[in-house]
C-alpha cells in the first residue's frame, strides 16, 4: 500500500478547533481530542442556552409588569385579563418596556384594568 502524506489539511482543521477553544482550562485548550469533546459540549450548552434565554426574558417581563401593576393597585393576573378583554394586543415585552420607560402610559393601562375588574 502506498504512503499517504496528509499535508496541511489536518493542521488547518486542528488549528480551527483549537482557535475556538482558546481560553479553556488545561489540556482542553491545546490537546485536539479533548478540545473536540469540550467544543461539541459547548455547542450543546449554547443550543440549550438559546432556548433558556427565551424563558428567562419572559420571566423578567412578567416580574416587571407585576411590580408596576401592584404599584398602581392591580394584580398581574387581573391586569392581563383586562388587557385581553379590552382587545389591546400588546405582548409582555412591550408592556414591560412601557412599565419601565413610560410610566404614565402604563398607568392608563392599569386604570383600564381596574375599571374592568
Amino acid at each position: 500500500m502506498s504512503r499517504v502524506k496528509r499535508g496541511p489539511s489536518p493542521r488547518r482543521r486542528h488549528k480551527r478547533v483549537l482557535d475556538q477553544v482558546e481560553g479553556f482550562w488545561g489540556g482542553r485548550k491545546n490537546h485536539y481530542r479533548q478540545a473536540m469533546r469540550v467544543l461539541w459540549k459547548s455547542w450543546q450548552y449554547a443550543y440549550a442556552g438559546r432556548k433558556l434565554r427565551k424563558r428567562d426574558f419572559r420571566q423578567l417581563w412578567i416580574a416587571r409588569i407585576n411590580a408596576a401593576c401592584r404599584a398602581h393597585g392591580v394584580s398581574y393576573s387581573r391586569f392581563m385579563a383586562a388587557i385581553k378583554k379590552a382587545g389591546l394586543e400588546l405582548d409582555r415585552k412591550v408592556l414591560a418596556d412601557m412599565a419601565v420607560n413610560d410610566a404614565p402610559a402604563f398607568q392608563q393601562r392599569t386604570q383600564l384594568a381596574a375599571q374592568a375588574s
